[in-house]
């Protein structure tokens, strides 16, 4: 599908040849704030997990795409999550290996994964919450036009300390021909 396929990066289903990438990722704590996790994942509950990442998106309302470089190497994984057919929005959240942040394949993973639900999805809407110190993140979403809507204050409670969460939204411009 050339939608999911850029100049530097393609997106594609978790494969059972992910789990030491997953294991790799889920279990770094340096990403546990923005995943929202407090404890290790093992490889067992990680194998169950791509064993049934085959849903289709508008029966687990998620889906899990993993982002990997021209070579095939997995980078990074982008999440669509909270699918609201109905309202026409999903959530978007992404996370690029601390070894190939900086160089553009967070952005391009980003705009592909917006055509993506914008076209095959037919949302209206994309939305993220990122935490008010992920810095890298915000400037990421801002870049490819999402809105800064609102914060929840002391939201995400995380390594003793209250964080603010910050809403942004991306809307489907109407106006396009």
């Amino acid at each position: 599908m050339a939608t999911l396929i850029g100049k530097n990066i393609s997106l594609r289903a978790l494969e059972p040849e992910d789990l030491a990438f997953l294991f790799k990722a889920e279990n770094d704590e340096s990403y546990w704030e923005i995943s929202n996790t407090q404890t290790p994942y093992s490889k067992y509950i990680l194998h169950k997990y791509i064993e049934n990442s085959h849903q289709d998106i508008y029966e687990a309302k998620q889906y899990r795409f993993v982002i990997c470089n021209t070579h095939n190497l997995p980078i990074g994984m982008i999440d669509l999550f909270n699918f609201d057919p109905q309202n026409k929005r999903v959530g978007v959240g992404i996370l690029i290996l601390s070894e190939y942040q900086s160089k553009g394949y967070g952005y391009e993973a980003l705009e592909l994964i917006i055509d993506y639900a914008f076209t095959y999805l037919n949302v209206h809407q994309l939305f993220a919450n990122i935490t008010s110190n992920n810095k890298k993140s915000i400037k990421l979403f801002k870049k490819l036009n999402f809105k800064k809507v609102g914060i929840k204050k002391d939201w995400m409670y995380f390594n003793s300390t209250f964080k603010d969460e910050i809403l942004f939204q991306l809307i489907k411009n109407t106006n396009e021909s």
